[in-house]
């Protein structure tokens, strides 16, 4: 008899964005008249800049020819992409990252989960709640989580760290012991941006407690307010005890393309054995890497054309989250983020549920949020929207929203 794996019947419920999805879809099929406003899944809207889109035409057209076809490419990457990340997002900024410490793939999601493969079951996992599903659910299927409670709403064997206004959603180091450490800042879903001295805490933590940091990057070109660092490396001691994931996703428009990059420092080992060196056999094992036309495509974000082309995106999208920010705050909730990062985390008024909220703003202003609970216990009470939106959407979204309170 052919058995299924135990631990991923432990899962709870569907995918938190796949069950968003399902509600809305559901409400639309009652209500196909009610135009809806998506800021839920953060999803982006403006199309890949030109130069990537030159970029990989380009390419495309290398593949169809003798001398230029691209069959298998590297495991970890190409070169000319590497080169160019290493150089544009590390080394221009004075941080020490060299190209073989790069590891491209098809997006930090896939690494993020992906990256438990390198760590025994019996570490403890430490999450920040609220927290990117993601994180979580690959530690229930790996066999790390322990038993739900329903009561509490989290699993025994996952240490929690709790994020709220008090102590402006920035947890500090704990007191225990905590051997997998996972940080997203900014935060998905809070919008919280960690300052210097929030992140050398944490880097020190880890290398007293021969810890490691799963730092989640992937909205660090939101960042604008001096003296947040859009890089864990960039803090002394984070090359012995820190990985990084980034992507090209929220930055240059790769949500339907898919490209991103890990990078785990030669000095970071553990036991005596090179995570690096442990990444690569098992991206060589488990993917062909991400095709040659993408990572073109990927490369073409460092020109001079693509960055200009990028940077007016992302100003698109700050404006975005400044139109939510201020009508919502004009409308009397309580707003959170939206500043350098492009998640708004807004309190319910009334002490509604996330989940009441969430219905009631889909219902009768037609505009799709998430509802904070489904991050976790501390996300109750909260709805997450993003600035990802189309601009005249964004701006009658605040409005509908505003005239519904």
């Amino acid at each position: 008899m052919t058995h299924v794996d135990p631990y991923f019947r432990k899962l709870t419920g569907n995918y938190l964005f796949s069950e968003i999805s399902r509600q809305v879809a559901q409400f639309q099929a009652i209500h196909p008249e009610k135009r809806l406003i998506r800021l839920g899944i953060g999803d982006v809207t403006r199309p890949l800049p030109a130069a990537v889109v030159e970029a990989m035409t380009a390419a495309a057209a290398e593949q169809g020819t003798p001398a230029g076809f691209h069959g298998y490419g590297p495991e970890q990457g190409y070169p000319f992409l590497r080169e160019a990340i290493a150089l544009h997002d590390y080394q221009d900024r004075g941080i020490h990252v060299d190209p073989d410490e790069i590891f491209v793939s098809d997006g930090a999601k896939s690494d993020c989960g992906g990256i438990c493969d390198l760590f025994a079951v019996g570490n403890t996992v430490t999450l920040c709640d609220p927290v990117y599903s993601v994180y979580l659910d690959t530690n229930v299927m790996a066999g790390r989580a322990g038993e739900f409670d329903p009561a509490t709403g989290r699993w025994s064997g996952l240490l929690y760290l709790p994020c709220t206004a008090e102590n402006d959603f920035v947890p500090a180091p704990p007191a225990e012991q905590a051997d997998l450490i996972y940080l997203c800042f900014p935060a998905n879903p809070t919008g919280a941006a960690a300052n210097r001295a929030q992140l050398q805490a944490w880097v020190d933590y880890a290398n007293r407690h021969d810890s490691i940091l799963l730092f989640d990057g992937a909205y660090e070109a939101f960042v604008t307010t001096p003296g947040v660092p859009r890089s864990i490396f960039e803090l002394p001691g984070a090359r012995t005890c820190a990985i990084e994931f980034r992507s090209f996703s929220k930055t240059a428009g790769f949500t339907g393309t898919r490209c991103a990059y890990t990078v785990i420092p030669r000095e970071l080992e553990r036991e005596g054995v090179s995570l690096r060196r442990l990444w690569a056999r098992r991206q060589a094992t488990k993917t062909n890497g991400v095709c040659y036309v993408v990572q073109r495509g990927a490369q073409a974000v460092y020109t001079p054309a693509g960055r200009a082309q990028v940077a007016e995106n992302l100003a698109y999208y700050r404006r975005n989250a400044q139109t939510l920010r201020a009508g919502l705050t004009q409308a009397g909730l309580t707003v959170y983020g939206g500043v350098d990062s492009p998640y708004l985390w807004v309190k319910t008024p009334k002490k509604q549920t996330s989940q009441d909220f969430f219905r009631l703003l889909l219902e009768e202003a037609g505009v799709v949020t998430t509802p904070g609970s489904g991050f976790g216990p501390h996300g109750e009470g909260y709805i997450r929207l993003t600035s990802f939106g189309e601009a005249g959407e964004t701006q009658e979204a605040a409005a509908r929203i505003a005239a519904l309170l």
